[in-house]
């Protein structure tokens, strides 16, 4: 069987990424496609106007890149690709410090510079958290939802730091064992606020868990329990989602066995589920996916689910490819009403142009990448 993972390849700490990124910051990682002109903005979706100016705060950590080939799926029909750029919810956080926004104020003169601005800069993204620095974590949470309660905005956050995180692979890393990472945890949950905010908690971290024994994968859940009802405790408003995996992976019923032992059923811990991070199935096929696993899961009907949105405009690639494949699109614009039961947001949780390894390094900002995604 196929799957695919969406893992994020660290790339410095999350006060250091944009030391990370080098002295090309401004240019491309990899060779930029030939552009004479800026296409015309009046051919492009409506986007809403930038959030107002937020005091910067300390860097997040770049957002995630697959791993695994994923199962090719349909192309959307017409009527969805309509469907894709919807309005973006004002209340959704933009968080004034990324990749991205470095990117469009360092190269105003650039002819892809009003496509990545208009459809890419211009909307709110998840802030993530990778790297395993417990001294410091709190006051960088705390950055990011001071900065959207001041707003009267929901950040959207994503603390990525399980042991044994992605299994050894490209996006190895994480806090050294459980009793550290929960320790952790207690210090991301004292920076939750008491705002709104959205909770992405460590993708993968329940979907890609076969590499773990019997035994490892039960005292992963364990952690993945208590540090839902840590944020819980800490913010009542916060809004916590277990990680689903994506309509191309496992079936349904055997991804809810495993959200419910890592206490994804309990509102105590739990608000639904997410999909697609960082991935590229359509959104008609994540509603279908998110709703079944949702059914089988049980719980409350007050369960819901969020599905990333940020690369899915095209479907998943016939190639099964992953890496910063061509040809894919945009998907619909973040928001916070979806119109669809049991389906609470769309997220951008994965920046789009924040490149997968191939078109640039993994987890830096690529022009040439966002311009083919956004245009």
């Amino acid at each position: 069987m196929v799957v695919a993972a969406s893992v994020v390849v660290a790339v410095g700490s999350a006060t250091g990424m944009m030391s990370a990124l080098g002295d090309g910051r401004g240019s491309d990682e990899a060779r930029p496609p030939e552009v004479t002109r800026s296409p015309g903005l009046e051919t492009l979706p409506l986007v809403p106007s930038p959030s107002p100016p937020a005091t910067k705060s300390p860097s997040p950590t770049p957002s995630p890149t697959p791993k695994k080939k994923a199962k090719p799926r349909p192309s959307p029909t017409r009527a969805e690709r309509k469907q894709q750029q919807t309005v973006v919810s004002a209340r959704l956080y933009r968080h004034p410090d990324s990749q991205v926004l470095d990117w469009v104020r360092e190269n105003a003169g650039d002819p892809r510079h009003a496509v990545i601005e208009s459809r890419i800069a211009a909307q709110p993204a998840a802030v993530w958290f990778a790297d395993f620095t417990p001294d410091t974590i709190t006051a960088r949470v705390r950055a990011v939802t001071s900065g959207g309660a001041a707003l009267g905005r929901v950040p959207v956050v994503v603390p990525y730091a399980v042991p044994d995180r992605d299994c050894g692979g490209p996006s190895q890393g994480g806090a050294p064992d459980l009793d550290a990472y929960d320790a952790w945890i207690d210090r991301f949950a004292a920076g939750l606020g008491s705002g709104d905010v959205i909770v992405v908690l460590e993708p993968d971290s329940i979907a890609q868990s076969e590499c773990l024994s019997a035994r490892e994968r039960a005292d992963r859940f364990a952690s993945l329990a208590r540090a839902g009802r840590a944020f819980k405790a800490a913010n009542p408003r916060a809004r916590v989602y277990y990680d689903a995996g994506h309509s191309g992976w496992h079936a349904p019923g055997q991804q809810a066995e495993w959200l419910r032992q890592a206490g994804a059923a309990s509102t105590a811990s739990s608000d639904g589920v997410f999909s697609n991070v960082s991935n590229f199935h359509t959104t008609a096929d994540e509603i279908a996916y998110d709703r079944q696993v949702l059914a089988a899961l049980g719980g409350p009907a007050s369960l819901g689910a969020v599905i990333d949105t940020s690369r899915n405009g095209a479907g998943a690639p016939a190639d099964g490819q992953w890496c910063d494949p061509a040809g894919r699109k945009l998907g619909r614009a973040p928001t916070l009403s979806t119109g669809e039961a049991r389906i609470d947001a769309y997220l951008w949780v994965k920046l789009p142009g924040e490149s997968d390894g191939c078109k640039g390094e993994p987890g830096t900002f690529t022009a040439s990448y966002a311009y083919d995604l956004a245009r």
